[in-house]
Parts: structure tokens; sequence; C-alpha cells
């Protein structure tokens, strides 16, 4: 056989493929790229809805959010206090403390705990001679760290004496006068059951990851949490930085152990009852924020199977709730769906992708190919303008570029995180709670 039959020979095995191709694989992908032409644009309204909504929420706040009016706090009318903070190989707690310390609340009317399930003697050593020094800190332990964060302020709340419990994680760093103003609203409203403030975070602008996680959260502190408070009356409780009445956390059956967001989920319960949960607007607690790239992903991913999980648990029960009013019904699932758009977002490229390779071969028409592009990311641009504007909030507007970068890079892989929490929730896979790295480790 020489060249010439060789050549002729696989021409013909290529063109007895293309027929193949033309008579049963090209329908098949044409098929196909309908099926994912159509599921692009349901998903492309679905990020639409939830763009518009962000940037509505934005522009109630930058027009319809006026500042809160603190009444005046009465020393003689202090409740006596206690404040929590769950460690775990943390030696931020010190530094949590001596801020708690330095308090203008009536010395007799708080306690401090550390509670320490840390599983190393070098911290555990460093605390109890902090609380030696102390007589207002006391130190509680249970030996593992069971339950997680929850299973360690259930282990506080029984040696807790004060009726309202204010709760920080470690490496948050409250002001003077944070604990009389958390407290305040408590005092003349029996029907208030928790209390958060707003939070801030130190060096915000380190690199990139810090940047984009504290956006973040400020978008849901500066924008989402304001603006469900103004409109339904109602809020969540974050975590730290917040404060619960006593007598209601009992009644609801204490923190739920094993959870791994036990704040939403509290605050789940608590709206079934038809508790009150107020929102501090003005009343900001500076904490870390995740300034390495594999810290932010779990943190996401962490909270995104907790909220969903939590939601997925009490959903049923709260839209049959007679305590509860349509409105904030809606706002409730509003806020604990937010983290479905990752999900959407995640759906949208992917039906985007394969609509493309699916596509009848063809020139490129790159004309069409950018304009429609730049439409898309047009509609669905509210969650960026809402960045921008809690940005501006933060005072940290110079840094707009650093953020969009950090969107389209860090964001995308934390996009994918999120949906590994998600689809954990889905299949009732376990999770587990991760330890983040902490500046005031070192500190201390």
């Amino acid at each position: 056989m020489d060249i010439a039959d060789i050549v002729q020979f696989y021409t013909e095995i290529g063109r007895s493929v293309f027929r193949s191709y033309a008579q049963f694989g090209r329908p098949f992908l044409d098929f196909l790229h309908v099926i994912f032409d159509k599921l692009f644009y349901v998903f492309l309204f679905l990020a639409v809805i939830v763009s518009t909504a962000y940037f509505v929420m934005s522009l109630f706040i930058m027009f319809k959010n006026p500042k809160q009016k603190e009444k005046r706090f009465q020393k003689e009318k202090a409740p006596f206090v206690t404040i929590q903070i769950p460690t775990y190989n943390e030696l931020a707690a010190l530094r949590c403390a001596k801020k708690c310390l330095a308090f203008d609340y009536p010395k007799g009317k708080y306690e401090i705990i550390i509670g320490d399930d840390s599983n190393n003697p070098e911290v555990s050593q460093k605390i109890d001679e902090f609380a030696a020094q102390h007589s207002q800190v006391k130190v509680t332990r249970r030996g593992s760290n069971k339950g997680y964060k929850a299973g360690n302020l259930n282990h506080m709340l029984t040696r807790s004496k004060g009726s309202i419990l204010v709760l920080f994680d470690s490496d948050f760093a409250p002001e003077k006068d944070f604990l009389r103003r958390i407290v305040n609203p408590f005092i003349d409203d029996p029907e208030i059951a928790g209390v958060q403030a707003r939070w801030k975070f130190m060096e915000k602008n380190k690199n990139l990851v810090s940047i984009l996680g504290s956006t973040i959260m400020s978008v849901f502190h500066r924008v989402c949490l304001p603006f469900i408070n103004k409109r339904s009356e109602i809020s969540f409780l974050c975590g730290s930085a917040e404060a619960v009445r006593k007598k209601d956390l009992i009644e609801s059956g204490n923190w739920q152990t094993g959870s791994l967001t036990e704040d939403i989920e509290f605050s789940l319960r608590l709206h079934k009852k038809g508790k009150k949960i107020v929102y501090l607007d003005e009343l900001e607690c500076a904490g870390e924020v995740p300034h390495k790239a594999k810290d932010l992903y779990k943190q996401q991913m962490r909270w995104a199977y907790g909220v969903i999980t939590a939601f997925r648990e009490h959903f049923r029960s709260l839209m049959t709730s007679t305590k509860v009013t349509l409105k904030q019904k809606l706002h409730i699932t509003f806020f604990c769906s937010g983290y479905l758009f990752s999900f959407v977002l995640l759906m949208l490229f992917a039906t985007g992708f394969l609509s493309f390779v699916t596509h009848p071969p063809a020139p490129v028409d790159f004309a069409r190919f950018f304009s429609e592009m730049g439409r898309n990311i047009l509609l669905t641009s509210g969650i960026i303008i809402t960045s921008i504007f809690a940005l501006a909030k933060d005072h940290n507007l110079r840094k707009f570029l650093a953020m969009v970068g950090a969107s389209f890079s860090v964001g995308l892989i934390v996009t994918y995180y999120v949906n590994v929490g998600i689809i954990k929730v889905i299949f009732n896979r376990p999770m587990r709670w991760y330890m983040l790295s902490k500046k005031g480790n070192l500190e201390a």
C-alpha cells in the first residue's frame, strides 16, 4: 500500500465520520444547543431579578434610611450582663476580653466568660493567667469542642448569671460604649429577644481577599440588614457583636448544637415565635476579615451551608406561622436564599458556555458577542453597584477598582466554594467547622 492509498483510506474514514456527524451528531447537538440556550435565558432572568432587588435596596438605604435615635441609657435600670467569648486555640480572645474590661457599663453589673475549648495547653495557660489577673473574668472548659461554637455557648450558658448575654467571636474588638448601647434596647421593651450591631473590619484593604471579604459583609450589614429591618421590622443575629435575652434563649431550647450558623438558626426560631430582633445600624464593632484566600473560601462555604440548612429546616413552619406576616415571610425567604445567587451565577456561566460550544459551526460575530455580553453584565450589575455603594458608606470608595478585580478573580472561586456548600446541603452531606487564621492570635 503506497502513500496515495493510505491518504485515500483515511479520507474515506473522515468522510464517513462527517456523514455520521451530519446525520446524527449535528441534530443532537442542535437539540442540546436549544436546551442550553433556553436555560441560559432562564438563569439570566433570575439573575436580573436578584440584581434589581439589590439595586432597589441600595436606593432605599440611600434615600429612606434616617439615622436611628438612641434613648438615653439609664444606669439605675442596667441589667446584669454576661459577656461570652467562645474560643478554640485563639489567643485573640484575650484582646477581646481586654476591650470588654474597658466598657463604660457599671462595673458591678457584668461578668466576662471565656469559653476555652482549646486543645493547646499553652493557649489555655495564657488564658488562665489572664483570668487570674482580673476578678471579672472567668474561664469555662468542657474538654473538647464537640458541637463546635454552639456547644461551647450552651456550656457557658449554664454558668452565666446575666439576664442578657452579649456574644463576641474572639477576633472582635468592641469600643468603650458598646455594651451599654447594645443592652439599652432591652431595658424598656420586654418583647425584644435579640439585638445585633453592625460589623466593621480591621485591615480590610490588606489585599484582594480582604477587600472582597469586607465588601461582601459590608453589603450585608450596610444594605441588606438595614433594608429588611426598616421594611419588615425584623432582623437576624450574625454570631458576634450581638446580644440575646437569656430567658428567650432557654425557652427556645438553647443553641442548636453542631449548627454551623447557630445565629441564623436561632433567629429563625425567634421569628416563628413572634419575638423581636433589633438591628442597630449606628452601633458598630470591629472584627477581623479573612486575608488568606483559603480562609475566605471556607468561611463563605460554611456560611452558605449553615444558612441554607437552617432555612430548609424551618421553612415549612415559618411559612405556616401566624406570628409572621406575609411581608416578613417574603423578606426572610429573600435573606436566607441569598447564597443561592451563587448557584444562579454558576448555572449562568455553565449554560452560556455549553450553548456556545454546541452552536452550529459558523464565523464568530464578535460585534454581537461583545454587545450581548455587555448587555448581560449591565443587566446583572446590581450587586456590583450595591458593592460600590457599600464601599462609599465605608469611606473606602478608592478601592472600587480593586473590588471589581477581586470579584472577577477571587470572587469566582468563592462562588465555586459556596456552591460546594449548597450541594452538600442538597445531598445531606456533613460539613465540619473550619478555623480561620487570625492576626489577633499573634498579637496577644
